[in-house]
């Protein structure tokens, strides 16, 4: 009791008398009675949030009179739910205590629900601030690599995609604010995501109900990449950073600013990043063509309203990479390179249009009005010859409306528009020219019941997918005998010809449902349980691609085209039977220990897909001439199938996805903390055989010590033994990485200031990624060392 007064009388000393009516101030205290900075305090239904100061104090105003619920979370602390009652003369002194979580909570921006890893009926993650800038890589797969149930499909350092619960591609979403990043990264494993992780503020990997707000072909999840390039104040603050790395002397400089004056903000970022081959731990050698250039800049500007804002950013961005796989042997050595010169050339212009309102309207209370558009191209060019030009000009309009309550209901709907019109144009293109159209509503609600969160979802699409020019070339194939290979073929195969060009049309209506609920059953855990009915409409390329990718160097054949082989013969023809949707019906469970000094979150998933597109291998292998690449009679003589790809054919078949994710957090003092995680995912066919590319079992654990100017890590990974693989596929090893950064911080030049050290790959282990189309030419990066300097303003 004493207790309780002594802090009610140094809350009273802390805030002068308010008499305004609906009003509520108070001050947000840790369980010892101490103030917590910089933790925002939200009412929940309601446009109105708050951020305390340094000493806990926050105040809102204009408050609907009668009950409301307060939702409040700040960085090392448990989110906490509260309600409270507004009388006619407001609330002063209210004081709001939260127990400390050693999982950090970061929430999901611009989602009219609950979204964050303690609260959602399915698993969100959300990496920002230091953890985001110690784990960014080059590329966005490899920046996500170690959350829990997120895999890379490295690409020898390049290009890399997120692999979310075993699925990737089409599946999974990449987007910018909210939006598709335009790209066509889905399309191939060797094509960059273009969007730069070094000037984002945090990314969010969103699966379940969540993706509906995003759209249905993400039945895998959502990545999302945020960033405040159409900036939402005018305070004037900014980050910088340089830093060098030595397995592949990359060198990189990054900055963004934020400032304005009075209703105008503006808003300005810039990298430029180069780095050479990289160095791997077999033979001193290099994975040729893996060197890298990217350079891009933002310029952003907001109008800043009473209710909101209204902005714009202008993105430039250019990216210059090898696409490793050209090579005749594993490794190129300084005395002899014998890779063929192959890069791509990439450059993107995004103009987004972002606006969030606050409204006074008895139905909505707010209106969200996301646009971009735009223009990408990347060409693929050997010896100095383009290959293949990929074009995407995509155009992209989402209307969100969030509701004030409604029976305690909270929720939004979403409109959304998007059209994207991609070609491949050159000898090796192999997916035609397709227009893709797509027109869909969603909605999303949460309600409480007592100590229950209940969350609806549901999704409905018009998806319209069109290409004129569908060719079906004339392919001679082949197997290979295990002695006599060189007799058994031909290598004078024209494939200039045609034998059909079609013109396709396919209309889909995907429908997405999803269910679920979070209930608090005891004060500090919560158990979450969704059940989700998703819906996708193939890409253009699962359908209709007939051609050489050299990027996967396969030779990749559509699902649009049945495969028919009589005895020695083989041909192709057009499949006139219906194009059936993906269907997944996913079940999630969540456990979840969300207060105290030990925290810990574990997810167990079963993931049905009926009519599941995949890649399989047929054994057969066609011939590809190019045109710009000669060679000599004897080095041909030393690799006499160095023109031949392996035939992929998509095909579909119903599977079934099962696994889990564990993450467990313990603070064993002020300054030491020490986590686990592990995930895992078994994929295989309904009726028997595996699924290829799948991420084996996954152990790890991270050591940290914090002070005020002190950040040290130590994080060990235990990648399994991957032997359930498909046909064709080969059993990946076993590996183990270790790394270890610290960071020392600062005051330069009146400045925040940070010096940093990173060591990847410690003990210099090969390790190979059982998920990657390279995962026997390109291993992991060897022994790096990365040292950096970053600031804060």
């Amino acid at each position: 009791m004493y207790h309780k007064k002594r802090i009610a009388i140094a809350v009273a000393a802390l805030f002068p008398f308010v008499s305004a009516a609906q009003n509520l101030s108070g001050v947000v205290l840790n369980q010892q009675g101490n103030p917590i900075a910089n933790a925002r305090v939200k009412v929940e239904g309601t446009p109105f949030s708050a951020k305390t100061n340094e000493q806990g104090q926050f105040q809102l105003s204009n408050l609907p009179i009668g009950e409301n619920e307060l939702h409040i979370f700040a960085k090392n602390f448990a989110h906490r739910h509260q309600h409270v009652e507004i009388p006619k003369q407001g609330l002063n002194q209210y004081i709001i205590k939260l127990n400390r979580s050693p999982i950090e909570v970061i929430d999901v921006v611009a989602s009219p629900v609950h979204l964050s890893v303690m609260e959602s009926a399915t698993p969100v993650n959300v990496i920002a601030g230091e953890t985001l800038r110690q784990q960014q890589a080059a590329t966005l797969g490899d920046s996500l690599e170690k959350l829990a149930g997120v895999h890379t499909n490295f690409h020898a350092n390049v290009a890399s995609t997120p692999i979310i619960r075993g699925l990737s591609g089409p599946r999974v979403m990449i987007a910018q604010n909210g939006l598709d990043v335009g790209d066509v990264s889905r399309v191939g494993p060797d094509h960059s995501v273009s969007s730069e992780v070094s000037t984002a503020q945090q990314i969010e990997v969103l699966r379940g109900p969540a993706t509906l707000f995003y759209g249905s072909g993400a039945i895998g999840g959502v990545v999302n990449v945020v960033d405040f390039r159409v900036p939402v104040e005018n305070t004037t603050q900014g980050e910088w950073l340089l830093e060098a790395s030595s397995v592949n002397d990359k060198k990189l400089a990054a900055f963004n600013l934020t400032t304005g004056s009075d209703s105008v903000a503006f808003y300005a970022d810039a990298h430029w990043r180069e780095a050479d081959d990289y160095k791997v731990p077999t033979a001193e050698g290099k994975i040729a063509n893996s060197s890298e250039e990217s350079n891009g800049f933002t310029l952003g500007s907001s109008y800043l309203l009473d209710n909101g804002y209204l902005g714009i950013a202008v993105e430039q961005f250019n990216r210059e990479y090898g696409i490793p796989g050209h090579t005749h042997g594993e490794v190129e050595s300084d005395a002899e390179e014998t890779a063929e010169n192959v890069y791509a050339d990439l450059e993107q212009t995004r103009i987004q249009l972002l606006s969030e309102l606050k409204l006074a309207n008895s139905i909505f209370n707010q209106l969200n009005i996301r646009a971009a558009s735009t223009e990408y191209e990347h060409a693929e060019i050997e010896n100095s010859s383009v290959g293949t030009v990929f074009e995407n000009s995509t155009q992209e309009l989402r209307v969100e409306l969030h509701h004030n309550p409604f029976f305690d209901w909270k929720g939004g709907l979403s409109f959304h528009y998007k059209n994207s019109d991609i070609s491949a144009k050159g000898s090796e293109a192999f997916t035609p020219p397709s227009e893709s159209q797509t027109f869909a509503i969603a909605l999303m609600e949460e309600k409480h019941f007592g100590d229950v969160l209940v969350q609806l979802g549901a999704r409905a699409d018009q998806v319209e997918l069109t290409a004129n020019q569908v060719l079906l070339p004339e392919l001679a194939v082949h197997a290979h005998s295990d002695e006599t290979e060189e007799e058994e073929h031909d290598h004078d195969h024209d494939n200039s010809g045609y034998t059909s060009v079609y013109r396709v049309e396919q209309k889909f209506t995907p429908v997405s449902l999803s269910t679920g609920f979070v209930w608090d059953f005891t004060p500090g855990y919560n158990i979450g349980l969704s059940v989700s009915r998703s819906q996708r409409a193939p890409s253009a390329s699962e359908l209709m691609s007939f051609g050489p990718h050299i990027g996967t160097a396969s030779y990749e054949i559509g699902s649009l085209f049945n495969f028919h082989q009589h005895g020695d013969e083989t041909h192709f023809e057009l499949n006139q039977q219906p194009v059936e949707l993906e269907t997944a019906k996913n079940i999630d469970f969540t456990l979840r220990k969300t207060q105290g000094d030990l925290g810990f979150v574990f997810n167990a998933f079963y993931n049905q897909v009926d009519n599941y597109y995949y890649q399989t291998a047929t054994g057969l292998y066609a011939e590809v001439t190019h045109d710009h690449a000669e060679e000599t009679d004897e080095h041909n003589h030393d690799h006499e199938h160095a023109s031949e790809l392996p035939v992929y054919l998509f095909q579909t078949d119903d599977v079934v996805l099962h696994g889990f994710e564990a993450q467990l957090a313990w603070q064993i003092t002020d300054e030491f903390k020490t986590s686990l995680f592990s995930d895992y995912v078994r994929a295989k066919l309904k009726d028997g055989g595996d699924l290829p590319r799948t991420p084996p079992l996954r152990l790890g654990t991270q050591f940290s010590y914090q002070t005020s100017q002190l950040n040290a890590q130590l994080d060990i990974t235990r990648y399994q033994e991957q032997d359930k693989i498909s046909d064709y596929e080969t059993v990946t090893s076993g590996y183990t990485l270790v790394d270890a950064n610290i960071a020392y911080d600062l005051s330069l030049f009146n400045l925040n200031t940070a010096l940093y050290l990173k060591i990847n790959n410690l003990t210099d282990s090969e390790a190979r990624v059982h998920t990657s189309f390279l995962k026997d030419l390109a291993p992991r990066p060897g022994r790096n060392f990365t040292a950096g300097i970053r600031g804060y303003f």
